[in-house]
């Protein structure tokens, strides 16, 4: 697998996530492909999608995971559907870095 859920922009990284509430746990369970070929990185909570729980809950899972503020990820774009695009504030290239080191592509 080459293709990758992020890209990096100039003072960003943005992030395809698949999310699926009301999982047993809160986890990234890793890269993975959706039918149409594209990247994502799926990721699982135990909210419901709710007044936003879901959403909440995930921005602060990759933020936890990466060791960054809460407030510097946030949902781009898919409010309300499964595949999120997260944008998350801080120096591309080491984002992409951890991103690489945390959820390694195939």
């Amino acid at each position: 697998m080459t293709a990758l859920p992020w890209s990096a922009g100039a003072d960003h990284l943005r992030l395809r996530v698949r999310l699926t509430p009301r999982a047993a746990t809160d986890r990234i369970e890793g890269v993975a492909l959706l039918s149409d070929g594209s990247a994502v990185l799926a990721a699982r909570v135990r909210t419901a999608p709710e007044d936003n729980a879901a959403n909440l809950a995930l921005t602060r899972l990759v933020a936890a995971a990466l060791d960054l503020p809460r407030s510097a990820v946030t949902i781009a774009a898919g409010h309300k559907a499964r595949v999120k695009e997260l944008r998350l504030a801080g120096d591309p290239a080491a984002l992409t870095a951890a991103a690489a080191r945390l959820w390694p592509a195939g």
